[in-house]
């Protein structure tokens, strides 16, 4: 029956760079469930950052970029031989996983009470496409940060519908000047709120002493950096992640 198998051979196409984005399915859901302070969830962040740091160790990416309930994940070299079947079943369940282990630190299994799963799609891009790629859901963090401040906010004194309906149709200008009367600065709230959390490998010296041979010695390894204190992705920005040209 392995000629009915008929994707199983489908590759990303060899010679670009490649992302894979991750998205939590139903997580509105599951943050009302457990309770998740609004519009940012501190607890939820550090989830989220502690699976990427695992996607980071087992799969050896590039660079992965998250906010709110997605990861996107940038691959040189890709493991499975590139089988999409693979990247996206595997990455896909580990994500969940990890995340769930996450979750069980500060809640308990009764508390979770349907399962946990992750849509995974495949992004083949050019080299020279990477910036404004990232840009774009850097940009959706940015959305998501002012639409998420100003509906918590007017939740304070409206229902849900009343809410929604007040920032329908409302330019950033708007929204910015709503909050701005309600006494909320986003400038002053976390980096991370606003542009998302960065994790990335970077070489370092680590020094040491060698007692067999009584001497000072030194050896470079690679560390995982978590940045919540990211800038505006630009070119530079990318120049300075190891793996990309």
């Amino acid at each position: 029956m392995k000629e009915c198998e008929i994707y199983s051979r489908i590759r990303v196409p060899c010679g670009c760079k490649t992302i894979t984005r991750l998205d939590g399915r139903r997580f509105h859901r599951l943050t009302r469930e457990l309770d998740f302070e609004r519009p940012y969830d501190p607890f939820f962040a550090d989830c989220m950052v502690e699976t990427s740091i695992k996607l980071m160790r087992e799969f050896s990416p590039i660079f992965i970029y998250t906010f709110s309930d997605e990861i996107n994940i940038l691959f040189d070299e890709l493991p499975f031989n590139g089988r999409i079947e693979k990247l996206d079943s595997v990455l896909s369940s580990f994500t969940a996983t990890s995340f769930i282990l996450c979750l069980l630190k500060k809640f308990e299994r009764n508390d979770i009470r349907k399962p946990i799963s992750f849509d995974s799609r495949i992004i083949p891009i050019a080299e020279e496409l990477l910036g404004e790629y990232f840009k774009s859901r850097q940009d959706e963090a940015w959305r998501n940060c002012l639409n998420s401040y100003a509906y918590w906010k007017l939740r304070e004194t409206m229902d849900k519908k009343a809410a929604t309906e007040k920032l329908r149709g409302l330019k950033s200008s708007d929204i910015h000047e709503l909050l701005f009367e309600k006494g909320v600065n986003l400038a002053r709230v976390p980096a991370w709120h606003r542009r998302g959390i960065g994790i990335y490998k970077r070489t370092v010296t680590i020094r040491g002493y060698d007692p067999r041979y009584k001497r000072k010695v030194e050896s470079r390894r690679k560390k995982i950096i978590v940045d919540r204190n990211l800038p505006l992705f630009n070119k530079d920005f990318f120049k300075m992640i190891e793996g990309i040209d």
